[in-house]
């Protein structure tokens, strides 16, 4: 019943002897069909809207419904989802069990902004759906899928999850449900992360494991280019014969840099780069941003868009265009700060816009990108041994990799009191995302704690269900709840300030602190980190050899959990490495921004030079 896209043979708009035919009651419910359907494979879909609207208010058929739920098939692909909710209510109305009609009625009421409205229809589905039949089956899934999803929109995490393991109970073979049932057991702290489920199996958790989850859980580079691989041939559409960027103009004079991205506000990503756009020297360099972030209003925003020459808004683009767009303003490089995180267009990419692509940032760690060339790194974050396992060829620069904010607006010290921390007490701190803690990180700082009177772990809790089971690790550690303090959330310039307050910063592994291990640097306190096989495992290990405390850098857990009980018994040592950082940290090297542009231009000036020569 649902409406065909496939071409058919030169269609019109419908001539007023077929309107007047659909008025008169005299079409069939076939004809108006056929009718209908050639319209709208013709491009003509307001004309087969109209065409139902007409038929249906003109007829007393008793398969009305099939008609009311076709017209608002039409109207939902016109992005009308008021009017298509009004169909498909009719649809309903003249046959109240009609379970596709009310799964299509929650997908417009959720486009109309009203996601407790559409997860009832979905739930009533679940209610109506006859068991045991294939349609039965399919409608099941279909409504227990979409409640999950959206309910983790709504960050309704534990709801979410329980529709996930009712889908997965009833098939096992979901690739997709799978995904998300792993990141959302690691969104709540819920160990283990690879709780089995019906009869899932554990090569299905793992293989079906997102590339942002793997990076959580494994330093096995092996399995995150798996990770990454299985995205990219399930999700990105396949390379074009000819390179799109062969089509366009002669690249010549300044050497064109695009960055492209949907983070340029106020993320991880916005907050690094800046001051980055700014620096590039303008006599050779032209600097150009490709954009779909969200207009957040905010100074950071307007920072990072003083910065480019050229702002160029993406958004209402489709990859296709977009690329298009990009290859005809002759980019050189194109530095891709998305990687395969959340609202990456790898399609854009794929079609090699640009004759150099270059990975920065956003994925710390392989993409699997047929089209991104080279990767941004140094000699620390990516080693030789880590070489077979990106598809990516480094750009080493001979610092660090990570690019930094010198004018990052900062609030004043706060006293302790402030975020219920005691004053006396030696204040381990860790304010990485939740969904990077792991189950075997997170007992050794029980255990830490454990062995250090007098200290407190400072935490950020990204949903009560987190919370909740960390602190029963705790209880089954023996360590008092009130041990584990739990910080609100504030704006950027608080949250700096109060980095000042921790003795020492605890690394999450394998997937380390990044944006938020440069904000701690920058505050003076010291970072205790664990470096492992991959990139994303040795972040925070290149920080710190750039700003000259490789020390705190180790190389396995148990020498980690053993280095952070000595610095918690020894807070003159600890203390040692904050009056280093006072005097020192922000004239090093891991801060030297000036210094790391021109790095970065030498060796986009030696490809962009080779490229255009071939």
């Amino acid at each position: 019943m649902s409406v065909p896209t496939t071409p058919m043979e030169s269609p019109t708009a419908p001539e007023d002897a077929t309107l007047q035919r659909a008025r008169s009651g005299a079409m069939q419910l076939g004809e108006l069909l056929e009718r209908a359907q050639q319209l709208h494979a013709a491009g003509h879909a307001e004309a087969s809207a109209q065409l139902y609207e007409q038929w249906i208010a003109a007829t007393d058929s008793p398969h009305r419904h099939i008609a009311c739920f076709n017209w608002g098939t039409v109207l939902g692909a016109l992005r009308r989802p008021a009017d298509a909710e009004k169909a498909y209510r009719q649809a309903l109305l003249l046959q109240p069990d009609f379970a596709q009609a009310r799964v299509n009625l929650g997908h417009q009421l959720e486009q109309q902004g009203r996601p407790e409205d559409a997860l009832a229809e979905w739930d009533q589905v679940l209610r109506d759906i006859t068991p045991g039949t294939p349609d039965g089956a399919t409608l099941r899934l279909h409504a227990l899928n979409n409640m999950a999803r959206l309910l983790e929109v709504q960050r309704r995490f534990d709801e979410a999850e329980a529709r996930m393991v009712q889908s997965l109970e009833f098939k096992a073979d979901q690739p997709d449900v799978l995904q998300h049932y792993v990141h959302i057991r690691q969104k709540q702290c819920k160990w283990p992360v690879y709780q089995p489920v019906g009869e899932v199996s554990p090569s299905q958790l793992l293989i079906a494991t997102s590339p942002l989850a793997m990076l959580s859980v494994s330093d096995d580079p092996s399995l995150q280019l798996m990770a990454a691989q299985r995205f990219v041939l399930e999700r990105v559409p396949k390379a074009p014969a000819v390179p799109l960027h062969t089509r366009g103009p002669k690249r010549e004079g300044r050497i064109r840099i695009g960055y492209l991205s949907g983070d340029l506000h106020m993320h991880a990503v916005g907050l690094l780069t800046a001051e980055l756009y700014g620096l590039h020297d303008r006599s050779k360099f032209e600097v150009f941003g490709f954009c779909w972030s969200r207009d957040d209003g905010t100074p950071l925003r307007q920072r990072i868009i003083d910065g480019l020459d050229h702002h160029v808004r993406i958004g209402g683009l489709d990859d296709n265009a977009a690329a298009q767009l990009i290859a005809s303003l002759g980019i050189d490089i194109l530095v891709d700060l998305q990687g395969l995180t959340s609202g990456a267009r790898p399609g854009i990419l794929v079609q090699r816009p640009a004759p150099i692509q270059v990975s920065y940032l956003g994925l710390p760690g392989t993409s699997a990108l047929p089209g991104v060339d080279h990767i941004i790194a140094d000699r620390f974050v990516m080693p030789d041994e880590l070489l077979p396992y990106c598809t990516e060829r480094p750009i080493y620069l001979p610092h660090c990799y990570q690019a930094s904010d010198r004018f990052r607006p900062v609030a004043a010290k706060p006293e302790r009191a402030t975020y219920g921390l005691p004053d006396e007490a030696f204040v381990y701190c860790s304010f990485n995302n939740n969904f990077k803690f792991t189950a075997e990180v997170f007992r050794s700082w029980m255990r830490v704690l454990g062995q250090v009177p007098n200290s407190v772990l400072w935490l950020l809790a990204d949903n009560d269900w987190a919370r909740e089971n960390m602190l029963r690790e705790a209880d089954a550690h023996g360590v008092a709840r009130e041990r584990l303090v739990f910080a609100p959330r504030v704006a950027p310039p608080e949250y700096l300030a109060r980095f000042q307050l921790a003795d020492l910063f605890l690394d999450t592994f394998p997937y380390n602190a990044g944006t938020t291990a440069n904000d701690v640097l920058w505050m003076g306190t010291p970072i205790l980190t664990c470096a492992g096989r991959s990139y994303i495992s040795r972040m925070a290990g290149s920080l710190l050899t750039a700003v000259g405390l490789p020390d705190l850098i180790t190389t396995s857990l148990t020498d980690y959990e053993r280095q952070a009980v000595l610095l918690g018994r020894e807070p003159k040592r600890v203390a040692s490495y904050k009056r280093y950082l006072a005097e020192h940290g922000r004239s090093s090297a891991l801060f030297d921004m000036p210094q790391l542009v021109r790095d970065l231009e030498a060796e986009f000036e030696r490809l962009a030079l080779a490229a255009r020569v071939r």
